[in-house]
């Protein structure tokens, strides 16, 4: 006889547990039954329609970042006089390689230190940097010009905008 009021104490407990969880009003077992079914039901078609979101986000992430892959940035040198010795180098072109490498080398060949550079290779390469030549020598821009384009040139060919 014990046994028999425990089992039902328990039940009791358990269908008033699955009423708060589904906020039902219902009183008989059937009902709260049912209203616990047709709750599962509504919470699994929304996980459905939150993971065929989340794919389609996933599916536009990777198409743009497949586009930026494919974007082709013309390479762009621009070299700015400051003073009698010091230059505002700015570079932009495809990533790839080792082109800070290279540019780096440039400046030595020239005889110019750098000062201060900021270099990003996000999406492209980009280069900002004053260099300063070392031994007080008449350097062109337009020589800076070339000798950088040279350097790009020696990771792979590349549509060029000088400036």
């Amino acid at each position: 006889m014990a046994k028999k009021v425990q089992r039902r104490a328990a039940s009791r407990r358990k269908l008033q547990l699955l009423r708060s969880l589904t906020n039902s009003k219902s009183v008989r077992r059937r009902s709260i039954i049912l209203n616990v079914l047709l709750h599962f039901h509504k919470l699994k078609v929304k996980l459905e329609e939150i993971q065929r979101e989340y794919q389609n986000l996933m599916a536009i992430r990777n198409e743009y970042f497949n586009l930026l892959k494919h974007i082709q940035i013309p390479k762009e040198v621009k070299v700015e006089k400051l003073g009698e010795d010091q230059f505002v180098v700015k570079v932009r072109c495809n990533r790839g390689g080792d082109k800070l490498v290279s540019i780096v080398e440039a400046f030595e060949e020239l005889g110019l230190n750098v000062v201060r550079a900021r270099v990003c290779c996000n999406h492209f390469f980009s280069m900002e940097a004053i260099v300063v030549a070392q031994d007080q020598q008449t350097t062109k821009t337009k020589d800076v010009t070339q000798a950088i384009l040279k350097a790009i040139d020696k990771q792979g060919g590349e549509r060029i905008l000088v400036t």
